[in-house]
């Protein structure tokens, strides 16, 4: 006779070979942010479809001698970019634009320069 599967479930899913709990908690942290960044990818895939959905529906409504270039076209396109924006900056936070360490790589750049400099 089969067994049946335990119902003693977790919240996580984490693999057997995570025994101590530095392991699991950076294993959940890593799984957290797959998780966010699939959600910003997904945000992001929806955003452009959608977007290019709406102004081709623009262009094939238009008046004849009606202008596409203006910003009412691009209402949802405008705003809907601001949320994805913020989502953007959630989800990669402050090391968007400069990365991690940013600061500190550049400070040993330097330096190393102004070694070069000096021999």
């Amino acid at each position: 006779m089969e067994r049946l599967p335990s119902s003693n479930k977790t919240t996580y899913d984490a693999p057997k070979e995570f025994r101590s709990y530095e392991e699991e908690e950076r294993y959940m942290r890593a799984r957290k942010k797959v998780e966010s960044l699939k959600g910003f990818y997904g945000h992001l895939a929806s955003y452009v479809v959608i977007n290019i959905f709406i102004l081709v529906l623009i262009a094939f409504n238009m008046d004849e001698g009606e202008h596409f270039w203006k910003f009412e076209h691009f209402f949802t396109a405008f705003f809907w970019g601001i949320g994805l924006a913020f989502h953007a900056l959630g989800v990669f936070g402050p090391d968007l634009f400069f990365g991690k360490n940013w600061e500190e790589r550049k400070i040993k750049e330097y330096m190393s320069n102004q070694k070069q400099n000096w021999e």
